[in-house]
């Protein structure tokens, strides 16, 4: 088994994937979660790289939060596509990828992703509220690689 396969239990996956529903359930943002191995080259590139490959750039607002995790790497990102990133408070990433860290740095990796995906969530929310048009544009899916 892999690192990235003994990263999340099935049923810790199965609650990341609920807090991304939930999160999701009053905002047109979407959230995804990747985690893959290692990343060959800078982090920060590989999200943006991801985020493109797995089409989070084509929602209609410009109001997708990918969380990157490469676990060998022992390193995450948080990236926000440019509708939601112009619009959130100074620091809002920096705070939420904080409030990651502390979780990550005792062992808490679900709790962890879920708290990132719940702060995302509000101010997606806050930024992009849900109408009765909105469709769930992408998949709530945990992808890996």
């Amino acid at each position: 088994m892999s690192h990235v396969e003994d990263f999340l239990t099935a049923e810790e996956e199965q609650e990341i994937i609920d807090a991304i529903v939930e999160a999701e359930r009053n905002t047109s943002g979407e959230i995804r979660v990747h985690i893959e191995a290692s990343a060959k080259i800078d982090h920060f590139s590989r999200a943006q790289q991801l985020f493109h490959f797995l089409k989070m750039d084509n929602t209609k607002e410009g109001n997708g939060v990918l969380i990157y995790v490469a676990v060998d790497d022992k390193k995450f990102v948080i990236y926000g596509d440019t509708g939601i990133d112009k619009v959130v408070p100074k620091g809002f990433w920096e705070s939420t990828k904080n409030v990651m860290a502390s979780h990550f740095q005792k062992g808490n990796f679900k709790q962890g992703v879920v708290e990132g995906i719940l702060l995302a969530g509000k101010e997606l929310e806050a930024h992009f509220p849900w109408n009765h048009n909105d469709t769930n544009e992408l998949t709530d899916a945990i992808s890996k690689g």
